[in-house]
């Protein structure tokens, strides 16, 4: 998976959805001041950003399996403690932090449950668990355009809505196997603005991901398919582009005797069509 490439680059291709994004996810894990929280797969942080406004630097930690992203990060928050890890080997005592959350990350980790259990691990009796995931399955994720047409002009692409986790449901089962059974889901939208096609269509070329290892294997003259294709797809520019993130949260049970749904503490989870489930 193409994730050895600069921070910039990331950014201009996911971080201006992953963004607004990290601000919806702390919302709703309740995040408050004096607790620890870790940023497990931080990227080149742009959850890293939100939980150090809301908590102080000295009071996050963040983890990435990249160097480029660990480099970037540390030399922008000097005073967040950053570790070169995946999320399968977290390298943090157990019971560490009030809050471990993952955003964008459990779909691309190795072994999710594993990845998961680390979390869990390192997360404080009455600590919160959380992870979302963009809804590649359902085609409600940023990059559903792209793939659609990439699908036009080559049916037997490989996509990502087989990805751990990216279809309705997934995520909550992966929190269960990894012995949070108890979890609460939702889902969590952003939109974001492009105001030109070229805007849009330029970080996917920066070899980003699985939609950029795709368009870095195309011929020009496929790759010019695509662009078109994905030309026609989309509104006239300026356009907005929104997206839906599968999103699951776990607190840990303080003591033996409570339960994880009655240590949770936030707001009941909402079914896709805005209704109470």
């Amino acid at each position: 998976m193409a994730f050895e490439v600069s921070a910039d680059a990331y950014a201009q291709f996911m971080g201006r959805y992953s963004s607004p994004l990290a601000s919806a996810l702390v919302d709703l894990v309740d995040v408050r001041e004096g607790q620890r929280a870790l940023d497990v797969g931080c990227g080149p942080g742009a959850l890293t950003d939100v939980l150090v406004s809301r908590l102080g630097a000295a009071n996050v930690c963040a983890a990435d399996p990249s160097q480029s992203f660990v480099t970037a990060l540390r030399r922008r928050a000097p005073q967040v403690d950053v570790r070169l890890a995946s999320a399968e080997d977290l390298p943090f005592a157990d019971a560490t932090f009030d809050l471990t959350l993952a955003q964008l990350v459990v779909h691309f980790m190795a072994d999710p449950v594993a990845g998961l259990r680390q979390m869990a691990r390192v997360t404080r009796p009455g600590g919160r668990v959380a992870a979302s995931v963009w809804d590649l399955g359902g085609g409600n994720g940023p990059l559903a355009t792209f793939w659609r047409a990439a699908r036009d002009v080559d049916p037997d692409v490989d996509d990502e809505s087989g990805l751990a986790g990216a279809a309705q449901g997934q995520l909550a089962t992966l929190f269960a196997d990894a012995d949070m059974a108890d979890a609460l889901s939702t889902d969590l939208w952003v939109t974001v603005r492009h105001p030109t096609f070229e805007q849009w269509w330029e970080p996917f070329t920066f070899g980003v991901g699985p939609a950029g290892d795709h368009v870095a294997r195309l011929t020009s003259a496929a790759r010019a398919d695509l662009r078109e294709r994905c030309r026609e797809l989309l509104p006239q520019a300026p356009f907005n582009v929104t997206a839906m993130a599968w999103t699951t949260w776990w607190s840990k049970p303080a003591d033996p005797g409570t339960s994880p749904a009655a240590a949770a503490g936030l707001p009941k989870p909402r079914s896709s069509d805005g209704g109470s489930r």
